[in-house]
């Protein structure tokens, strides 16, 4: 079994609900939507983010004669259900926001539109691919607007993220944000992203002397050579560096760039800056790394400090202030007829939705959620990018995606440019909607 795309990674109500839909035949067409219900209180927006690899997903989605043998096994499940998943492939629709648009809560990011045990299969795998990489894009964006063009962002957490392909994933969202790059390797032959590397302290540990760390470390990479300087003293360490990158420029090897990761980064990147300057090193980039997010990177280059570049990791690959989202996947439709539910706090807005939104001078100043097919002033932000089981848009572009993104972020309200997180975004609903709603409430008595 491939732990990554059996349909087996997923939770068992799943198979026990398909159970009952086929033995009752209930096969007719379904629309699930998947939107968040309330954003975290530290995230104004979100972005969407993962469609691509749910797509994929879809698409190669099959029951192994190895899964079958098992599901048999277990006892649990009918002949009839057998020979349904034996033959099973998706076979539906999906709508959906292009990856890279921002958008708000109770709006639907993604719309299935499938035979009801179809798209209930799904469900667990399209909530746990969406939920991460929406939650690692939004993060990511957060950290794009914070350095505002003066700084690089290379995406550094793939070791402390939650399992290996959140780690993989995460270089994915980020860079479809505008981050340049990852540390991630796979994500280069997988995705295209480029890669990025220093050293680790261990390395320069490992030698005797500081400087012929740095030199043998040049040496080993004449094309991909930056120095890590805080193993022991960043100013003594500093020092070694400039003293390594003149010899080794004798040799035709140039030094890129020193890297910081501990200590008052402010500091250190300005006496770091200072000492590579007054040795006619101005070229010498500083990165620094080390427990960074936003409100870090803002603050570091608001107060003037001289980083060029930095690596986000651990707090980006966990969202770590926002460490999950009130997400949900919910029946909106069947067999032609609206569907919803009135739980406390859970309550869903009933059948097939689209989003339009609303523009004064290029900036975002209104969302309106209404019925699939109603015409309002706006720019409809659903589309449908699979048809049969097939999608029916090509494989984007990651460079045209980051695009993308970078247009919808600067289109948001300038206080959320700024990090800040209310005035919230208004998201109305139409009176089509509400009109619905109110129907389907009379029709089952409520």
């Amino acid at each position: 079994m491939n732990l990554l795309t059996s349909p087996l990674l997923t939770d068992l109500y799943q198979l026990t609900m398909m159970q009952g839909y086929v033995d009752e035949d209930m096969c007719k067409e379904a629309a699930f939507e998947f939107y968040v219900r309330s954003l975290p209180p530290s995230r104004g927006f979100l972005v969407a983010a993962g469609l691509e690899t749910l797509l994929a997903l879809l698409e190669g989605m099959r029951f192994t004669e190895e899964e079958l043998k098992y599901i048999a096994g277990t006892g649990r499940f009918s002949k009839d259900l057998l020979d349904y998943l034996a033959k099973f492939r998706f076979s539906g629709d999906v709508y959906a926001m292009p990856e890279g648009t921002v958008f708000f809560e109770n709006e639907p990011v993604v719309r299935v539109v499938a035979p009801m045990p179809e798209a209930q299969l799904i469900e667990t795998r399209l909530i746990n691919i969406l939920h991460f990489e929406v939650l690692i894009a939004s993060k990511a964006a957060r950290c794009m607007l914070a350095a505002d063009d003066r700084a690089v962002l290379i995406d550094f957490g793939v070791r402390r993220s939650h399992g290996a392909e959140a780690g993989l994933l995460a270089a994915r969202a980020s860079y479809i944000t505008g981050f340049a790059g990852t540390s991630t390797v796979l994500a280069e032959p997988i995705f295209g992203i480029p890669i990025f590397g220093t050293m680790a302290h261990s390395y320069v540990e490992a030698h005797e002397d500081e400087l012929e760390a740095f030199l043998s470390f040049a040496r080993a990479n004449p094309n991909n050579t930056t120095l890590l300087i805080d193993t022991y003293d960043v100013h003594k360490g500093a020092r070694k560096a400039v003293e390594a990158a003149k010899r080794l420029k004798e040799t035709g090897i140039n030094v890129r760039a020193v890297r910081l990761d501990s200590g008052d980064l402010l500091v250190l990147s300005k006496d770091v800056r200072q000492i590579l300057d007054q040795d006619g090193l101005k070229d010498v980039r500083i990165f620094a790394s080390g427990n960074l997010d936003e409100y870090a990177i803002r603050d570091l280059l608001s107060q003037g400090a001289p980083i060029d570049g930095f690596g986000v990791g651990t707090k980006l690959d966990t969202s770590e202030d926002a460490p999950y989202l009130e997400c949900a996947y919910k029946l909106m439709e069947y067999a032609g007829t609206p569907r919803f539910k009135k739980s406390q706090g859970k309550a869903t807005i009933p059948g097939r939705k689209q989003v339009f939104r609303q523009f004064e001078d290029k900036t975002m100043v209104g969302d309106i959620l209404t019925v699939e097919g109603d015409e309002i002033e706006g720019v409809p932000l659903l589309a449908k990018v699979m048809e049969g089981g097939r999608r029916i848009v090509g494989r984007q572009d990651l460079k045209e995606i980051a695009k993308y993104t970078r247009s919808q972020v600067k289109s948001l309200p300038a206080h959320f440019q700024r990090l800040e997180t209310t005035p919230l975004y208004p998201v109305k609903v139409s009176p089509a909607l509400s009109r619905l709603g109110q129907e389907l409430e009379r029709w089952l008595g409520l």
